[in-house]
């Protein structure tokens, strides 16, 4: 029979001090770390501090050495450990193995992103025997509310919006028995003692509906979706808007009530089985479906079944979540059809949190509402991602994902704290301390004076949460950018160093941070494509090409630049973009005398071509601009595609992306690709890329009535192709030193798109470069905030001197 283990002789043990850093509070770590003291019969106490977790422990060392180990092997499934320390401890520890209370200090730990609900409390919701069966805010260690309840550190119920509800006995029993999976769950509450949730009309009128034939308030607001209506509903981190997906009229009157034209909507399903009806799933994207961070996901619209096409017009793409709530898991148990799940909000304004906030923007969208008293103390978006290249890649980094920090490479250890305000569109904001870099949720676009109030105070939010105190500040180069000008006044205001970043340096810096690449490795070729950022000189540069480091860049290459007719008007409207392409590349006699039978050409004879010619002759309001983002814009205007306006930012690209054939993407060789040329520009010396022979093809296709979608493929492909031949061309040296680089790094907005990065990836692995492209980070404006960061911080370490952006990076 084997004997039960005993504890060992006191002279035998010794004592340590075990420190854990990293996300391990709120995620069940102080319990699993009971669960593995009891086991190995250890003595000691395990408690929260501004840190993370302190251990301190008495036993046999073995036994010590293999509790590390455990905990580094075995943490909970939300926990990401950033360094285990252990030292010696000198001092008293009881006898047997307890959890103390948590103590306050410096904030060093992370806030948790918050979780989707895990299988087991998803079974107990819908389990008629279960004590939580239809409870909409169950929760435990491994799943539900974080970083939109929290208020403050150490993560405690206190420093929470759950702290007003106090436990019942059951609750209280589970909160405190560290067997209980539960154990210190701070959001936990039942129905007897949590958050409730409440139907309203917003009118305040009484309700009236038939409560014999509904469970509950929220089985009551997916009969209201069934019947047509448009629903708000309160979720984790702010409100949203609900109607049916499958009914045109409740789609249409959404978009007309909301305010929002033609973006896509989000849409929500029951599980896999109802997506499929209307999208092809890859096994990777329905992980990411289910994953706890559960993100809409861009699923390709080519299942049995069509939605309306004014859920996502133009768009051969679906945005699916599943649900990820106790409440939209109770809310869809009756909804065999996909509903239309968008924030609750005027289009691009900030989401609604409260209730008196809802009545007031919502109320003239929605009639009812479906309410909960728990505060939402941080707005917090849907994260949105999409597969591209075999990866899973962020296109939106919120909800699931934020403010989960990132390691910061090699090198950086001792970086000083520093703040990174962002852009101007897409914005986040970025906190560099001990060696990471915490980079906040979207907020948004900053034009809008409500979102920049919502920005301003989740800054304000951050530096307190993560106790930062930062020792220089960092911001795009623009001085017109919103987010440029209060990192301006808040240097000058606290005295403190500003560091004015090139906005496509930070694209590429961010990649760099993102894929590790140590602060002391060669330099890459950056390879930035957007719309726009302020160039080093005060040019419009969006399609650049940059020998780079974190500590500078030398600009190697680019594209043509072409005026932007009417300045940010040229943003909105893909004629003027279309007008300015042609015309830079062969004169309106030569276009009327070969190509007048055109419609497009035909429509841009009825603009008012002498102003616009004397706009550009004379450069007033048509700056040059190296842009791949109008230059998209200009081939979707000639295609037909939102010739005169776009709804939204982007649009024009994403429908053009859209149409591409996939059969002439696979089958069609490189000699019908559209050809771009590579020619040196004048004055500076500089590669361009040159679109004059694929304006000739382009336009004879459409004389010759080609597809739009094969005339999209064989623009795409034969931008990768002139990518892949301008890295080729720089990375030759005229000496014989070797290559100039092997590395190449891909960002910048238009790489979201999954077939110019396929193509353009695949074309550079072959030619045998490294390529590092993003994932985790959005490739656009959304990663930004990173870039800037890590350039500050790299400034500040090198020797104590600050560098001037756009000098060359180092050896």
């Amino acid at each position: 029979m084997t004997a039960l283990p005993t504890r060992q002789a006191a002279d035998r043990h010794e004592s340590v001090q075990i420190r854990v850093r990293g996300r391990v509070q709120g995620v069940g770590f102080r319990p699993t770390v009971w669960r593995f003291a009891q086991e190995a019969l250890l003595d000691g106490e395990v408690l929260n501090d501004g840190e993370g977790v302190l251990i301190r422990v008495r036993g046999p060392r073995d036994d010590i050495a293999r509790l590390v180990e455990r905990l580094r092997g075995e943490p909970p499934p939300l926990a990401a450990i950033e360094a285990i320390e252990v030292s010696p401890f000198v001092g008293w520890l009881e006898e047997g193995f307890r959890i103390i209370a948590s103590t306050s200090g410096e904030a060093r730990t992370e806030i948790s992103p918050d979780a989707g609900i895990c299988a087991a409390c998803a079974a107990e919701v819908l389990d008629p025997f279960a004590r939580r069966y239809r409870y909409p805010f169950t929760n435990c260690t491994h799943c539900g509310p974080r970083l939109t309840i929290v208020t403050g550190v150490p993560y405690d119920r206190a420093s929470t919006t759950m702290a007003p509800f106090l436990f019942c006995a059951d609750c209280a029993a589970e909160y405190g028995d560290p067997a209980d999976r539960r154990f210190h769950a701070e959001p936990i509450a039942c129905h007897a003692c949590g958050p409730k949730a409440r139907l309203i009309r917003f009118d305040g009128r009484a309700l009236s509906y038939e409560q014999h034939s509904m469970l509950d308030d929220v089985d009551a607001a997916m009969s209201l979706i069934q019947k047509g209506e448009i629903v708000a509903i309160k979720a984790l981190g702010g409100y949203q808007l609900a109607c049916d997906a499958t009914r045109a009229d409740a789609v249409d009157r959404l978009r007309q009530l909301k305010r929002r034209e033609r973006k896509p909507f989000a849409l929500m399903a029951r599980d896999m089985e109802v997506i499929r009806k209307y999208c092809r799933v890859t096994p990777g994207e329905e992980q990411a479906l289910r994953s706890a961070a559960a993100p809409i996901v861009l699923l390709d619209a080519s299942g049995p079944l069509r939605l309306p096409e004014s859920v996502a017009p133009g768009m051969a793409t679906y945005g699916f979540m599943l649900p990820s709530t106790p409440l939209h898991i109770l809310l869809f148990r009756r909804m065999k059809r996909p509903v239309v799940m968008t924030s609750g909000n005027l289009s691009e304004e900030p989401q609604a949190t409260g209730e008196a906030e809802a009545v007031s923007k919502l109320g003239a969208i929605a009639s009812f509402a479906l309410i909960h008293d728990r505060e939402i103390a941080n707005r917090v978006d849907d994260s949105v991602v999409r597969l591209a290249a075999g990866k899973v890649r962020m296109l939106r980094r919120a909800r699931g994902y934020a403010p989960a920090s990132i390691r910061l490479p090699r090198g950086f250890e001792t970086a000083p704290q520093i703040l990174a305000f962002g852009p101007q569109m897409k914005t986040t904001f970025c906190m560099v301390k001990n060696g990471r870099a915490v980079l906040s949720q979207h907020q948004g676009d900053l034009e809008d004076a409500a979102t920049f109030d919502d920005y301003r105070e989740n800054l304000a939010l951050f530096r307190d949460l993560f106790d930062h105190r930062p020792d220089a500040l960092a911001c795009d180069r623009h001085p017109e950018y919103v987010s440029s000008k209060l990192a301006r006044e808040s240097a000058h205001s606290q005295g403190l160093p500003l560091f004015e970043v090139q906005h496509h340096h930070a694209h590429i810096a961010a990649c760099l941070a993102e894929n590790g690449r140590p602060f002391d490795a060669p330099a890459v070729l950056g390879i930035a494509l957007d719309g726009l950022g302020l160039g080093g000189a005060g040019e419009i540069w969006g399609g650049e090409f940059m020998l780079a480091d974190y500590r500078g860049f030398d600009r190697l290459g680019t594209f043509k630049p072409v005026a932007m007719l009417g300045g940010a008007q040229a943003s909105r409207e893909p004629w003027r973009n279309l007008y300015t392409h042609l015309t830079a590349e062969m004169s309106w006699t030569q276009l009327a005398m070969n190509f007048s039978e055109l419609g497009v050409l035909q429509a841009l004879a009825g603009k008012p071509r002498a102003t616009l010619d004397a706009m550009i002759e004379g450069g007033v309001n048509s700056a040059p601009a190296s842009s791949c983002g109008r230059l998209f814009d200009a081939v979707a205007a000639a295609l037909g595609i939102c010739f005169e306006r776009q709804a939204y930012e982007g649009e024009a690209a994403m429908r053009l992306e859209a149409i591409v054939c996939p059969k002439a993407m696979a089958e069609e060789g490189d000699e019908l690709a559209y050809p771009l040329t590579i020619p040196n520009l004048k004055g500076s010396g500089l590669p361009y890329i040159e679109p004059l022979a694929m304006w000739n093809a382009l336009l004879g296709d459409l004389i010759l009535q080609t597809p739009a979608g094969v005339m999209a493929a064989r623009f795409h492909k034969g931008l990768a192709k002139a990518l892949a031949a301008m890295t080729l061309k720089l990375s030759r040296r005229d000496d014989e030193q070797g290559p100039r680089f092997d590395t190449v790094v891909l960002s910048g907005g238009c790489f979201h798109n999954r077939i110019l990065l396929e193509e353009t990836l695949r074309r550079l692995e072959e030619m045998d470069f490294k390529v590092l492209t993003h994932a985790d980070v959005p490739a656009g404006d959304g990663g930004v905030a990173l870039g800037q960061a890590v350039i500050a911080a790299a400034h500040s370490m090198v020797a104590g001197k600050i560098r001037p952006e756009g000098g060359s990076p180092c050896a």
